[in-house]
């Protein structure tokens, strides 16, 4: 099929790159967003998201008119829905924000256009529930239009790399819809393109992130066995991966983004009887900002009236994404249990998070702090000289809960050094 024109909907951290690369190969796109900061925003030339290399995309896809931003679905030959798909409190997916784009696109639906689904959804969303939605229109997927599921499968820091160069998943409601999908991303797509039907792409993308999600929760129950047996985790994790079939990964405060977090309940909901492991390793990750807390607090002698100077909120080093952070509930543990929380984010200076204090510089945050925190191993955290901290704060106590600091070098600065299943 060929495309001219295509409707992005939703402007957040995938459908506004995804916009962007397509309008800078030819297509002209239109980005289309409810959120009215975000559409003055960019209009203004004010990104809202931070992801290397983005700002100038957009800028310059804006600049030549290949990518328009509208606060209304235009029509277009192919229409991507790139909402977010959060869960309610019971952990069920919340799918309103698919359901209100799928119904945003019917009134500007025609014959041979081309609707794919890539926000991370339930099995059968894309047949069950924007199928119906669609059809609404008087048209039949799959004899009128064209209908597919293709996640997104990128990594916050390296999303307009990897757009472009890893393999893509599109599942069709039918075949000639997954060959639709295949002849509007091959515009853009230089990795391998995999054919599949939808319900298989979707359960594809919640495989993945939930198999993450198992592994880490292993290696943070390995982290409290650690804690419990006086044991070094880090050094422990190292020798036990020179095995050649063992590859155990990193533990720290929890496991967060709106996927790795997410993700795996949609087939908790699906299938509560089956996806006990699932489930479980769920709960051992929602559970570790909690432990870590208390490890901080058996550190800190109690945490009553002490303020914390608390490194990062994002949830992983080096991006602004503060969505489902561990940081961020580690933070909210610190101060249930009577600590006073600075926090410093430097890609997120100002997040907006309930009952969370944020300073905008580290020197804020060191001020008359009693205890440094390090939540996040952002690379600017990493390089700090204990010495120079030494003098700007008189905080004795260091808790790093990520493996970025060299214990003896804090040490020997004259703080008191604690970790994560630290003794070296």
């Amino acid at each position: 099929m060929k495309f001219d024109s295509l409707c992005v909907i939703g402007m957040g951290y995938i459908g506004l790159p995804t916009a962007s690369i397509f309008a800078s190969h030819g297509i002209h796109v239109t980005g289309m967003d409810i959120n009215a900061d975000i559409i003055d925003g960019l209009h203004a030339g004010k990104l809202h998201i931070f992801e290397p290399g983005l700002r100038g995309l957009v800028m310059d896809a804006l600049s030549s008119g290949s990518l328009e931003i509208s606060s209304e679905v235009r029509p277009a030959d192919a229409f991507i829905i790139a909402v977010p798909t959060p869960f309610y409190e019971d952990k069920r997916a919340d799918l309103r924000a698919v359901i209100s784009a799928a119904e945003s696109i019917v009134p500007h639906l025609r014959k041979g256009n081309l609707v794919i689904l890539e926000s991370t959804s339930p099995p059968r969303t894309t047949v069950d529930i924007v199928a119906p939605i669609l059809e609404k229109s008087g048209l039949k997927s799959g004899i009128d239009f064209k209908l597919a599921y293709s996640p997104e499968r990128v990594l916050p820091g390296r999303i307009l790399r990897e757009l472009v160069d890893n393999a893509r998943v599109i599942g069709g409601i039918d075949r000639p819809s997954a060959e639709a999908g295949r002849d509007l991303y091959r515009k853009i797509v230089k990795g391998d393109i995999i054919l599949t039907d939808a319900t298989t792409a979707e359960m594809i993308k919640l495989m993945e992130n939930t198999s993450r999600d198992i592994n880490i929760a292993i290696a943070n129950e390995f982290s409290r066995l650690a804690q419990k047996f006086d044991v070094d985790i880090w050094e422990a994790i190292e020798i036990a991966n020179l095995h050649p079939r063992v590859e155990i990964l990193r533990p720290g405060v929890g496991v967060g983004g709106h996927c790795i977090s997410v993700d795996p309940w949609f087939l908790v909901e699906a299938a509560p009887e089956t996806a006990q492991l699932i489930k479980t390793a769920r709960g051992i990750n929602d559970e570790q900002p909690a432990f870590v807390a208390g490890l901080i607090e058996e550190a800190a002698d109690g945490l009553v009236g002490k303020k914390v100077a608390f490194l990062g909120l994002a949830f992983k080093p080096n991006v602004d994404d503060i969505r489902e952070s561990p940081a961020v509930h580690l933070a909210h543990h610190l101060q249930t249990r009577g600590a006073v929380v600075d926090a410093y984010e430097p890609f997120k200076e100002n997040a907006g998070l309930t009952g969370i204090h944020q300073v905008t510089n580290l020197e804020d945050a060191l001020q008359d702090a009693d205890i440094i925190v390090l939540a996040v191993g952002h690379e600017q955290f990493k390089d700090l000289d204990p010495h120079l901290i030494y003098e700007k704060t008189k905080a004795n106590l260091v808790f790093d809960a990520v493996n970025s600091w060299d214990k003896a070098a804090w040490e020997n600065a004259g703080f008191q050094f604690m970790g994560l299943a630290r003794k070296y």
